[in-house]
């Protein structure tokens, strides 16, 4: 009698460890991306309009941060916007105007905004002009 054994190949992939791999790269990637910072550079415009400015917050690359001249720190910085705006004369549409050097950590720049989110004010960066 002759049997004949059929060896058929399988076609088949196994995905356990591919699903492996690719939720261990994810977890890498996540991990790496919070100790990363990037600094952008603040913008530059062609525009010459001028926008009125009832509180003017600088960032300095040093970590220094004034409020209309005066130093305050971050923690403050809250109160001292909301003392400010209550001193201007246009309390209902107030604006926060953001000058800050280059090469300051935009995340400081994005906690001034938020400041002024809270506050229920306008927040504006100040641009410089662009070099031609």
């Amino acid at each position: 009698m002759g049997l004949k054994k059929r060896s058929k190949v399988s076609a088949e992939f196994s995905m356990s460890s591919l699903t492996d791999i690719i939720f261990l790269l994810l977890i890498f990637f996540m991990l790496t991306s919070s100790l990363v910072q990037i600094n952008v550079d603040l913008p530059e415009s062609d525009a010459r309009t001028v926008a009125p400015t009832d509180v003017i917050v600088s960032l300095y690359i040093d970590g220094r941060i004034t409020l209309n001249g005066q130093q305050v720190r971050m923690g403050a910085l809250q109160s001292a916007v909301r003392n400010a705006i209550q001193e201007s004369e246009n309390q209902q549409n107030a604006t926060v105007t953001i000058v800050a050097e280059k090469g300051v950590n935009w995340n400081e720049v994005i906690e001034v905004t938020r400041v002024a989110n809270r506050l229920q004010a306008r927040a504006i960066i100040a641009t410089q002009p662009r070099k031609s």
